[in-house]
């Protein structure tokens, strides 16, 4: 999976629980569904649950009757958590290395970063404004 793919596939995985009232393990909802609701493979799913379960925006139970399920309400998970928790960003990539001697090269390195960094950093803010209950309302008020 790339990581262009994990962020949605996170916050789609994390508004389907919500959407379902899975808030407890008694309310689970099993990767096939989850993958079903995407579309996209159970393993894609297992592999971003299992990030979103180590950032503790959910919990996991393995095997028959297992699956996932919310452990904060909906309007308390913020995009910019979701992110984070499956190592994204806004791939901007990386500055290039630059050339000694040269007015551009040797700057662009430096310059070039400072625009990811600043790119980045919107981003968050941005992101932090957004809760996965935003997501499940109209998709005017979620941007």
């Amino acid at each position: 999976m790339s990581d262009s793919q994990k962020f949605p596939v996170a916050a789609h995985a994390l508004a389907y629980l919500a959407h379902k009232g899975a808030d407890a393990s008694a309310r689970a909802i099993s990767s096939a569904e989850l993958a079903a609701s995407m579309p996209t493979n159970p393993v894609v799913v297992r592999r971003v649950t299992a990030m979103l379960a180590r950032a503790g925006l959910i919990a996991t139970r393995m095997g028959a009757g297992g699956g996932a399920w919310l452990t904060r309400p909906p309007a308390d998970i913020t995009l910019d958590e979701v992110l984070r928790a499956v190592d994204g960003c806004t791939h901007l990539g990386v500055a290039p290395a630059g050339v000694k001697g040269c007015p551009v090269g040797e700057r662009i390195p430096d310059a070039v970063s400072a625009a990811i960094r600043a790119a980045d950093a919107a981003a968050s803010e941005r992101l932090a404004r957004i809760s996965v209950a935003d997501l499940l309302r109209e998709p005017a008020t979620a941007a």
